[in-house]
């Protein structure tokens, strides 16, 4: 057999802060999941993606302590357009939550932005933007 890419997991120090602002961005993640150490839930593409505390990582590895010094994991989520990366970057930052980068046109063709999530990490929103036709 060959090994697949199952799960997707995120170290929390307040899970219940982390889930709120991914079901800011559309995760379906269940009422009164936050007051557990673990949860999973399933993604559209049959992955998971899974939220433990640092408390339950510490139950099998006492001295765990978070990298420093920068982030060793990225998310990306996919927009229904530029102006849903706009208004989703506007939200969550009016929302108090940190803007790494404020939304650009990016030179490979996306319009994009990175925001954090409570535990630092960064966030991508990201859409296509609109094929410009060149004069002929």
């Amino acid at each position: 057999m060959t090994p697949r890419i199952d799960l997707f997991g995120i170290i929390t120090d307040d899970l219940a802060a982390s889930a709120a602002f991914y079901r800011r961005l559309g995760l379906d993640i269940p009422e009164g999941a936050e007051k557990e150490p673990h949860v999973e839930i399933l993604l559209p593409g049959g992955q998971r993606l899974a939220w433990d505390t640092v408390d339950t990582i510490r139950t099998f590895l006492p001295d765990w302590t978070p990298p420093q010094g920068g982030h060793r994991l990225g998310l990306a989520f996919l927009c229904d357009g530029p102006a849903e990366v706009d208004a989703l970057w506007t939200e969550l930052t009016q929302a108090g939550y940190t803007g790494e980068k404020a939304p650009w046109d990016a030179f490979w063709g996306q319009r994009y932005a990175i925001v954090k999530d409570p535990d630092g990490n960064p966030v991508d929103l990201f859409a296509p933007l609109p094929q410009v036709e060149s004069p002929s």
